[in-house]
């Protein structure tokens, strides 16, 4: 997925009052202001009550269902309507757009809606990054949520390498928990 097709799919969804933040890769690419390796996808969250109309938005672009994540659960959305929570839209070019959902409290924290075994919170402040990508500016979760969302699991050296570019750039000390993208 190129920075333009990045850009379509936030712009697109954005357009339609559609409000999503990156992670992954090109959110790390976008805290950093520049692409510093080749993305397979796009990776997006959302809020609950907008997953039937980002469906919508993104089949009109081509965009279909491709897999449901195995922490996905489906939950209701505001109207009713079951919604999956962690899933990947692709289009006939393959390139793919991995999501995942949210609910908002009271305070603006995401709270996840998919299996969130690890008890994971987006607190407003985590949801607050912002970033460029190919000279669009976008919104995404901040450098230590980057970091905290990389935790838990055997990395690919891709994602090593992205955690060292935003520890080199940005440092951790703000971060919850005692995560060391270096391995200290």
């Amino acid at each position: 997925m190129c920075a333009e097709d990045a850009v379509f799919i936030y712009q697109r969804l954005s357009s339609q009052g559609i409000p999503v933040w990156l992670t992954g890769g090109w959110g790390i690419d976008a805290l950093l202001q520049a692409q510093t390796r080749p993305h397979k996808d796009v990776d997006i969250i959302l809020l609950l009550d907008d997953v039937v109309r980002m469906q919508q938005v993104l089949a009109r672009a081509g965009y279909h269902l491709k897999e449901l994540w195995s922490e996905n659960s489906w939950a209701p959305d505001r109207s009713g309507v079951d919604a999956p929570t962690a899933f990947v839209l692709e289009d006939s070019e393959d390139r793919q757009i991995d999501a995942h959902v949210m609910r908002m409290d009271d305070q603006g924290n995401g709270i996840p809606a998919w299996n969130n075994e690890e008890g994971l919170i987006f607190r407003a402040e985590d949801l607050a990054g912002e970033g460029i990508i190919a000279g669009v500016a976008v919104r995404c979760i901040t450098p230590g949520m980057q970091a905290i969302c990389h935790t838990g699991y055997r990395m690919p050296d891709f994602q090593t390498h992205d955690m060292k570019l935003l520890h080199q750039r940005f440092g951790f000390g703000h971060l919850r928990g005692s995560h060391d993208p270096d391995g200290r």
